[in-house]
């Protein structure tokens, strides 16, 4: 509490002064340093005469500069879904402008887009000269994407290389999948071409899309097909050869009628050497 003739200092300014009268219940005048009286806050003020006084004050002051902090916004992870059909591991990174017809006039953001049925275990690194940075590390449910940073144009010129170390799995499987590691170079003049955002699946905006792996399931498809060939071919080989004797087929005669009469429905104006052509022309074509 504050009353009349205490020596106070202001919390939020420099100097301090004495307290002459009150001017309601949230305002007193005080006399400062050079004799001036000036209005001041109550909570804006440290009461030196008595400091214990201070401290409903004091804390009523923080509590304010608290409520001006703006509370964090979290950003919720998608729980997932399952959809049918997407039980390959197909995994992308993702360059994504808020204009790409001008990809530079504003921020670009970076996605890891989980296309499947698997949860995502994640590391996501810068990696320089001095080894490896992790910039983000985490889980990425089925079927979802996750922001893991934005660039500006002035990155372009000192662009990391990007990496990734992804485990993924299945709940309730009892499969063991081996671990992804993957690295991109990318070129920072990829961001100043249009074409280099394109439209896609996975984003209503055209993005610049990487991916991080292929469909891992097609090798053993492309396998087992190279298989299946081979044992086509070994069966045919197994096969007997018959030789197909050709036969002579007789000869045909064709009769061809080349009078011009015949050729023509009105033969007027053609010279000798035109009747001719025409009648090549008609043996020709037999």
């Amino acid at each position: 509490m504050i009353k009349v003739g205490d020596k106070v200092k202001f919390l939020n300014d420099v100097g301090g002064g004495v307290v002459t009268r009150f001017l309601n219940k949230n305002l007193v005048m005080v006399e400062n340093y050079d004799g001036f009286e000036i209005p001041y806050p109550i909570l804006q003020l440290l009461n030196t005469s008595d400091p214990e006084l201070n401290v409903g004050s004091g804390s009523q002051a923080k509590q304010n500069i608290q409520t001006q902090i703006a509370p964090k916004i979290e950003i919720e992870e998608s729980p997932g879904e399952i959809i049918n059909g997407k039980n390959s591991p197909d995994f992308y990174f993702c360059f994504v402008p808020a204009d790409s017809r001008n990809p530079l006039a504003a921020d670009i953001k970076l996605y890891l887009v989980n296309d499947s049925n698997f949860t995502v275990l994640f590391r996501y690194s810068h990696i320089n000269k001095d080894g490896f940075e992790t910039v983000k590390n985490g889980t990425v449910q089925s079927n979802s994407r996750l922001l893991i940073e934005s660039i500006v144009q002035n990155d372009l010129s000192e662009l990391p290389e990007y990496g990734f170390q992804i485990i993924y799995f299945q709940k309730n499987e009892n499969e063991w999948r081996e671990a992804i590691t993957k690295r991109f170079k990318v070129n920072p003049v990829k961001f100043y071409k249009e074409t280099s955002f394109y439209p896609n699946q996975l984003f209503k905006k055209s993005a610049m899309v990487l991916q991080i792996t292929p469909n891992i399931f097609s090798p053993e498809i492309d396998k087992l097909t190279e298989a299946d060939f081979q044992k086509v071919v070994a069966e045919k080989n197994q096969e007997p050869v018959t030789e197909e004797i050709p036969q002579k087929r007789a000869a045909e005669i064709v009769e061809v009628d080349l009078h011009i009469n015949e050729l023509l429905d009105n033969s007027t104006g053609l010279s000798n050497s035109d009747i001719l052509a025409l009648q090549i022309e008609k043996l020709n074509r037999k």
